[in-house]
């Protein structure tokens, strides 16, 4: 199997793996941002900060009015919830999609 194969076949997987999980139809820009996140937050759900998820590997590379449509788009479609007791800066993934 030659690289583009490879490449190939892992863009289905993640492809397939973003529908099961319901994210086929986020943007390019929503699914790094909600990935970031995740990532940060780890197992346990923690909350994580606009900053820490817009330095964050996956979204560092967005313009900031792109990384903020997406984060707001993020918190209504339910995706992200604000952490108890504000109404920005710190943000939790939903802790029913945290998935072991």
């Amino acid at each position: 199997m030659n690289k583009l194969s490879t490449l190939s076949t892992l863009r289905r997987m993640l492809r397939e793996m973003e529908r099961d999980f319901g994210l086929h139809d986020l943007s390019a820009s929503e699914l790094d941002v909600f990935l970031a996140a995740n990532a940060l937050a780890g197992n346990e759900g923690a909350s994580v900060t606009s900053d820490d998820i817009h330095r964050h590997e996956l979204a560092s590379g967005l313009a900031q009015a792109t990384y903020h449509r997406a984060l707001k788009s993020l918190l209504s479609r339910g995706l992200l919830e604000t952490a108890d007791g504000y109404k920005t800066t710190l943000y939790k993934v939903r802790t029913d999609l945290i998935v072991e």
